[in-house]
């Protein structure tokens, strides 16, 4: 008599079945590999994305910590210096970098449900917002410095050419993300690993967002 077959031995094509699953690309069904994932606990991204934006805020949260020490040491001075900061540019800034990163989750979403095309217009259109942000903001240093206000007026600005500065280099390094992002989005398919790397580069530029929200209340808003 034939015995039946070991359920714990895989058949000779079952090798084979696993590689091609694993190869599948991203697409609108809901058996796609990066559904599964999220299902599972995913973290979005790449692990070694996490730790630059972790090793980011440690950074910032410094800075933070440190203007607010010394803004408790010169309060007249800072709240006097403030009166010359234009809010209206720090809220359409606020406005602007929020929009792209609704954008940027938008397109994330539709990658994952296989519209690769309209993915790489809405990632197109967030990085045409970081370029008016960036913009903007080279227009209020102009402003500032035509008034005679530069890094060496006082300490205050020493702070808000310093960090702003450095934010703004943050940004342009997030359109060059957000360039690579478009080119991803446009492949034919998506695979999980490019998932992946368009969830990282999306965590990087809400990073750049977050940021900025708290730049922009330090310096534009707090009395």
């Amino acid at each position: 008599m034939l015995s039946a077959p070991d359920k714990g031995v895989l058949s000779p094509m079952a090798p084979r079945l696993v590689r091609r699953a694993a190869a599948t690309p991203a697409s609108g069904g809901h058996q796609s590999a990066t559904r599964m994932h999220l299902r599972d606990g995913h973290i979005p991204g790449e692990v070694g994305v996490w730790v630059f934006i972790i090793g980011d805020l440690v950074v910032f949260g410094m800075f933070f910590v440190t203007f607010a020490v010394y803004r408790t040491v010169s309060l007249q001075l800072y709240e006097q210096s403030q009166q010359a900061m234009n809010q209206t540019y720090g809220l359409v800034n606020t406005l602007i970098l929020l929009t792209s990163s609704w954008f940027v989750a938008l397109a994330v979403e539709r990658a994952k449900r296989g519209a690769n095309r309209v993915s790489g217009y809405l990632l197109t259109v967030a990085a045409l917002c970081g370029a008016g942000f960036i913009a903007v903001k080279l227009f209020e240093y102009s402003e500032k410095i035509r008034a005679g206000i530069t890094l060496n007026t006082n300490e205050f600005f020493s702070f808000y050419y310093m960090l702003t500065g450095i934010h703004l280099l943050h940004v342009v390094i997030g359109m060059c993300v957000l360039a690579y992002l478009v080119k991803v989005a446009r492949k034919r398919s998506l695979f999980a690993a490019d998932i992946k790397v368009l969830e990282g580069g999306s965590a990087f530029w809400h990073l750049v967002d977050i940021l900025w929200i708290v730049l922009f209340a330090m310096f534009y808003l707090v009395r």
